[in-house]
């Protein structure tokens, strides 16, 4: 599906865009009915055998080409921190992405140090700056989603949240985004503060619903990891059971093989 219809997507309403961790998961996410569906950072990692944030560029890139020749809807891609720091990096980077046949693409602002978790402001800005003239030059019109980490990087502070997203929208981002905001309030705060551009809220936990992000004003919602999660927890919860119970019980849970098959006659 087309750059555009992904953009028409983000024009009004509220839709589910859940995140696939490999191409089978993508193609089952279509089948069931989502309209876009995004790549996980974590969940790929994790089928690696990896840590988040612990894969490169290239094998990123590889996946999101995979992703992409799965499914027909929209991929918005997790593009982490556009695996660089400096700003020209970050462009190069950028204009890979946008080739790979995503739709989106998000830039976020963690650095991965603990001490110093998020980048300087002006820094992060002129990040996102980079990605929008990487974008625009690529003559692609890959949709620029702006990420602010702090709720999820050890600095919940609203007011500099809000702060970032607005520069980060000043500087070329079509989408905002605060993983990690999950109080009405604070959701409401970002919602408006953005305006009139869409917002992105991360459901990685039973807290909201639906209709109650549709209601605060929210476009677009993304679970991240969590579909993965959800998956690894079925899964070790099996194999423990067989390890040490000695019992196949969970097993009974299990979908049908034509059942997981469906999405794959393509």
């Amino acid at each position: 599906m087309s750059i555009a219809a992904f953009r028409r997507l983000h024009e009004s309403g509220c839709f589910v865009m859940p995140n696939a961790w490999d191409a089978g998961s993508a193609a089952m996410l279509q089948h069931l009915g989502f309209p876009a569906i995004a790549s996980t950072s974590s969940g790929y990692a994790w089928s690696l055998a990896r840590r988040d944030n612990e894969v490169g560029l290239g094998a990123v890139l590889a996946h999101l080409r995979a992703l992409v020749e799965s499914v027909d809807v929209p991929i918005n891609a997790d593009f982490e921190g556009g695996f660089a720091i400096d700003p020209e990096d970050v462009a190069v980077h950028v204009a890979l992405g946008a080739a790979t046949g995503v739709a989106g693409l998000s830039i976020e602002d963690s650095t991965g140090d603990a001490m110093a978790p998020l980048f300087d402001f002006e820094l992060a800005v002129e990040r996102i700056a980079a990605a929008r003239a990487a974008i625009s030059a690529s003559g692609t019109a890959v949709f620029l989603t702006g990420r602010s980490e702090g709720f999820i990087v050890g600095r919940p502070d609203i007011d500099e949240t809000i702060r970032r997203l607005r520069a980060y929208s000043e500087a070329g981002a079509e989408c905002l985004y605060a993983p990690g905001i999950r109080t009405a309030e604070h959701i409401r705060a970002v919602v408006e503060a953005v305006a009139p551009k869409p917002v992105n809220v991360l459901v990685s936990a039973d807290f909201t619903t639906v209709q109650q992000l549709a209601d605060a004003g929210v476009r677009r919602i993304s679970v991240g990891g969590a579909l993965a999660r959800v998956a690894w927890a079925a899964f070790i919860a099996a194999a423990t059971e067989i390890k040490e119970g000695g019992t196949f019980a969970s097993l009974a849970t299990a979908a049908p093989s034509s059942r997981i098959e469906e999405p794959f006659q393509r």
